[in-house]
């Protein structure tokens, strides 16, 4: 039940966070796991869990094609991308957003996922599996995080457009939508608002761990779940079905 043997799964982002994680579950279930990272330390770490590294940055075109191209190679196909590279900037108004940091973000976060699907499903056999880590900032927004909203929401829409473009093959694409992930991005420089808010607007009372988002990659990836695509699923402690009761207390406190 939930088998990955000998399944070919390409992750990006697979150095840290939810992208370590994944890589780290879909091992133990028998898959044949290519991590893909700007980092090149990420390599000790991928002979340490018995892993492929190809050093990779999802922002341009080319290594991105190549990555999946040389994946193929070795392997002779892709049955599961996750697309889970990502960046944010610090907090921000829209009117003060740096234009440059902006395009950085899309050029990561929406670009990234747009080649990884674009250059893995040429190698796909029917019935594959792609999952996008999104956000659930791209379906509930929040404000001082602008581009990194819409690049969230931009992967929802693609991941709609995909599942319908690739259902034919029996290809299922659908993105994982989590709230604020207890990984090293939550802690750095202009997230402190975030950090501050997550025990009081979450109504579980805390962050989402990467154990969990990659568990629900996992089910995604699985052969056991061949009738969901085209989904962008909250894994976000029930933070889309209202305002709990902390974060009630807290609002009338003020």
């Amino acid at each position: 039940m939930f088998s990955l043997k000998d399944k070919v799964c390409v992750i990006t982002g697979a150095s840290r966070g939810v992208g370590l994680a994944t890589t780290k579950r879909f091992a133990a279930a028998g898959a044949k796991v290519v991590m893909a990272s700007r980092s090149s330390q990420t390599e000790q770490l991928a002979k340490e869990l018995g892993c492929i590294f190809i050093k990779t940055d999802v922002s341009i075109e080319e290594e991105v094609a190549q990555l999946m191209k040389t994946t193929a190679e070795m392997y002779g196909r892709i049955d599961v991308l996750v697309n889970n590279a990502a960046i944010i900037i610090p907090e921000n108004d829209i009117i003060h957003t740096d234009s440059a940091a902006a395009k950085e973000i899309f050029d990561v976060n929406y670009f990234g996922y747009l080649y990884g699907i674009k250059h893995a499903v040429p190698y796909m056999p029917d019935e594959a599996s792609i999952i996008n880590v999104s956000s659930n900032a791209g379906v509930q927004t929040f404000p001082g995080y602008g581009p990194y909203n819409s690049s969230k929401a931009a992967i929802n829409g693609l991941t709609k457009t995909a599942a319908l473009e690739l259902a034919d093959r029996k290809i299922r694409v659908n993105a994982i939508c989590p709230a604020s992930i207890d990984t090293p991005m939550l802690y750095q420089e202009g997230c402190e608002n975030e950090l501050a808010m997550g025990q009081y607007c979450w109504p579980l009372g805390r962050f989402c761990t990467a154990e969990e988002c990659a568990a629900l990659i996992h089910f995604l990836a699985a052969d056991d779940c061949k009738y969901i695509t085209g989904e962008d699923i909250q894994i976000d402690g029930g933070y889309t079905a209202g305002i709990g009761r902390r974060g009630m207390l807290k609002w009338i406190e003020s």
